[in-house]
């Protein structure tokens, strides 16, 4: 009798079949799962980091003239984006938001924190652990609003034959990666900031800054000169705009205790109308429009300083 022949198969039980589905589809939703878990914590953690970034400021604004400094280091690489919106709002608004280096590449961690209150100058990327911040008031001609810098311990700042008020400014600042230099060279991979003449990276006049080939116009006290030195060209824009916002908000409200105080026999010699130069502020969307508003403001300020009664 002729045998038949076996052909090769391998025989699988369905109670196997079953426990290897079974067992692929709890590894594969084990593995979705911790993604999901660890993308949620980079979420959480960058969040609140970004919102501490926000928080670590405030100590800043002290509502004093000169120039006050902090630093602050976090455990892991991180770019810290500086966005300026100038649409929302009454005097539109300040986002932060973060990425941490995993892996070798840049991942967005947290949601983007927005501020009202707050002014950021610096470039639209910094990029570091270890991060220096100093503010300065701005008045124009009344106090406006404390202005933050922020820059990386990256990248070194070298203030070439500077004004002695720049000089003394920095210098009392004692923070590290800002340096006065005279004869002496800027240490290698340095930005070189030179004041009137000279070959550097950023040059600054007399009431503008060169940088990336583009002017940026400053006004009132140095604050706006140091803004637009140490932020981009398109944050320092906006930022200008948000700032003309809440000079016109602030000045109405000087217009109403005006009007309050001479209920009360208080006289002003108003020439140059607090409504009018209002009206004006709230038109600057450049900076190359200052100009049009320093004399108005310069006016104003004179005129307060010999009233019988100060509105500021």
């Amino acid at each position: 009798m002729e045998k038949r022949k076996k052909r090769g198969y391998l025989e699988i039980s369905f109670g196997w079949l079953f426990a290897i589905i079974v067992g692929a589809t709890i590894i594969f939703l084990a593995i979705y799962f911790s993604t999901r878990l660890i993308n949620i914590e980079r979420t959480t953690t960058g969040t609140e980091t970004t919102k501490e970034i926000g928080i670590l400021t405030n100590p800043l604004e002290t509502g004093f003239e000169s120039a006050k400094t902090s630093s602050f280091t976090l455990p892991l690489e991180i770019k810290i984006y500086n966005q300026c919106d100038n649409y929302s709002g009454i005097f539109g608004e300040q986002k932060i938001s973060l990425s941490e280096k995993s892996f070798n590449q840049w991942k967005k961690t947290g949601m983007e924190i927005s501020f009202e209150n707050k002014y950021f100058f610096s470039d639209d990327e910094v990029e570091g652990k270890t991060f220096h911040v100093f503010s300065k008031q701005f008045n124009f001609p009344f106090k406006i609003a404390d202005l933050i810098f922020l820059t990386s311990s990256l990248n070194t700042y070298c203030f070439v034959n500077s004004p002695e008020e720049v000089q003394q400014e920095i210098s009392n600042l004692n923070q590290e990666n800002l340096k006065v230099i005279g004869d002496e060279e800027c240490p290698q991979g340095g930005i070189t900031i030179c004041f009137d003449t000279g070959e550097c990276d950023i040059n600054v006049a007399s009431n503008y800054v060169r940088k990336e080939n583009k002017r940026l116009y400053f006004e009132g006290n140095i604050a706006l000169m140091y803004a637009a030195i140490f932020s981009s060209p398109e944050i320092y824009e906006c930022q200008v705009s948000r700032l003309m916002k809440r000079t016109s908000e602030i000045a109405s409200l000087y217009d109403d205790k005006k009007d309050t105080l001479s209920d009360r026999g208080c006289t002003f010699d108003f020439e140059a109308n607090i409504a009018s130069f209002s009206n004006l502020a709230r038109g600057i969307t450049s900076s190359s429009s200052l100009n049009e508003i320093k004399t108005k403001a310069d006016n104003l300020d004179n005129l307060n300083k010999m009233g019988e009664c100060l509105l500021w």
